[in-house]
C-alpha cells in the first residue's frame, strides 16, 4: 500500500473529535462495563498474579551520558513499559516517560524503571505518543522539563510540562538538529478525564537520523496503517512494538497488539529488528505480566524468524542498532522519503 495521497486530511467525526483511519472510535461504554464489572462478577475473566519477575539491569550511566555522534549506530534503552531513551546524532530523546512508582488510578509498577528521573541524562526532547496515563505522566514531565513533541490537542495537558510543545498531526514532522521525527497513525484512542474523549490525537513516531531510523508505535491494534508506515519508511532499523495488554482478546485487541500480531505487524513494516515493549511494568489486562515474551518467542519461531531479529530487552538494557555493512548510509530525513504523505515540517529549537 502506498503512503496516503497528498494532502492528507486528519480524520475527525462530526463533532470534531479524532478518529482512527477506519473511522472507528474508543471502546463503547457497554464493552468497558462488561469487561471491568460483569465478566469479573461472573468469573469469566482470567485470573493472574498482580506481580511477576521481570529482568532488570543497571544501565551504564557514563555511556548514556554520551549519545552517539552523527553517523554512529543509534542506541535504544528500555526504561520499562513504553518508555525508551532513543539516542542518535548527538541527541537524547525520551519517549513516553512514566517513571514514578505508580500512575494515576493507583496502578503500581511491577518493576522499577531502568532509570529514575534524577538519573536521566540531558534530555533534548520528549516524544509523547498519546495522552493515556501510562504514557503521559505529568509529574514525570514536570521533573524532566524538556521540549515536548506530541499529537494534535495534547497541549491541553502540558501547561506545566516545563518546555515548549510542538503538536503534530499524522504524517507531519519536526526537526531536532539533524534528526527528523514524524508522527504516524495508530489504531487506538485518547482520554484522561470525563469530557475529553478523543480530544487529543494518538499515534507513533518514526525517528530518522544519519545512520538509523526507529519506529515507536505507541499503543495500537493491528491495522492498515502498518502497511502505510512501512511503505513511507522502507528499511526501518527497529520497530518498537507493544506485546502486552491483550487479554481478553474480544476487548483488548481492538486497541492493542497480541505478541503474535506484533510479529505480523513487524513483517508488514519490513523493519530489521522488532523490540517488544508495553509489558511487565503495569498490570493493565488479564494475562500474566511475564507471559508476553513467551508468546512472542513462540510467534517468532512460528513465523520462521531468527532470534536476533526479535528482541526482548531487560529493563535498563541498551541495544545498539549497528546497520549491516551492505546497507547504504541513510540520508538524514531526506524530504523525498515522505513525498506521498505531504509532511508538514516544523523546526524545534534545541
Amino acid at each position: 500500500m502506498d503512503p496516503p495521497a497528498s494532502p492528507f486530511v486528519q480524520p475527525r467525526d462530526a463533532s470534531g473529535r479524532f478518529v482512527n483511519l477506519d473511522g472507528s472510535g474508543p471502546p463503547r461504554i457497554a464493552a468497558v462495563f462488561r469487561w471491568a464489572v460483569l465478566d469479573r462478577l461472573a468469573g469469566r475473566r482470567r485470573i493472574s498474579p498482580a506481580h511477576a519477575p521481570v529482568p532488570r539491569v543497571e544501565p551504564d550511566l557514563a555511556l548514556l551520558s554520551n549519545p552517539p555522534a552523527p553517523g554512529a549506530p543509534a542506541r535504544l534503552t528500555w526504561l520499562g513499559h513504553a518508555c525508551f531513551l532513543v539516542q542518535l546524532d548527538g541527541l537524547t530523546l525520551l519517549v513516553d516517560p512514566a517513571l514514578r512508582d505508580a500512575i494515576v488510578g493507583g496502578t503500581r509498577r511491577n518493576v522499577p524503571p531502568g532509570l529514575a528521573v534524577e538519573a536521566l541524562p540531558r534530555i533534548d526532547a520528549v516524544l509523547l505518543t498519546h495522552a493515556h496515563y501510562d504514557h503521559l505522566d505529568k509529574p514525570t514531565l514536570e521533573r524532566v522539563r524538556a521540549p515536548v513533541i506530541a499529537g494534535l490537542g495534547a497541549s491541553r495537558y502540558l501547561a506545566t510540562a516545563g518546555g515548549p510543545v510542538t503538536e503534530l498531526g499524522w504524517w507531519s514532522s519536526t526537526r531536532l538538529g539533524g534528526v527528523r521525527a514524524t508522527y504516524v497513525p495508530a489504531q487506538h484512542w485518547s482520554r484522561r478525564g470525563l469530557f475529553d474523549m478523543n480530544a487529543a490525537l494518538w499515534g507513533g513516531f518514526v525517528i530518522e537520523g544519519s545512520a538509523a531510523a526507529v519506529y515507536h508505535s505507541g499503543d495500537s491494534a493491528l491495522f492498515e496503517g502498518f502497511q502505510q508506515i512501512g511503505a513511507a519508511f522502507p528499511g526501518l532499523d527497529a520497530a518498537l512494538l507493544p506485546i502486552g495488554a491483550y487479554d481478553p482478546g474480544w476487548f483488548m485487541l481492538r486497541q492493542h497488539l497480541s505478541p503474535e500480531q506484533a510479529v505480523r505487524a513487524f513483517q508488514t513494516l519490513g523493519a530489521r529488528t522488532l523490540v517488544g515493549m508495553h509489558w511487565g511494568t503495569f498490570k493493565l489486562s488479564d494475562e500474566p505480566l511475564d507471559e508476553p515474551p513467551q508468546l512472542l518467542d513462540a510467534a517468532r519461531r512460528q513465523h520462521g524468524l531468527p532470534p536476533e531479529r526479535v528482541r526482548v530487552l531487560a529493563v535498563g538494557e541498551s541495544l545498539e542498532l549497528a546497520r549491516p555493512a551492505a546497507a547504504a548510509t541513510r540520508e538524514a530525513a531526506a524530504p523525498e522519503r515522505l513525498s506521498g504523505a505531504a509532511p508538514r515540517a516544523a523546526q524545534l529549537s534545541m
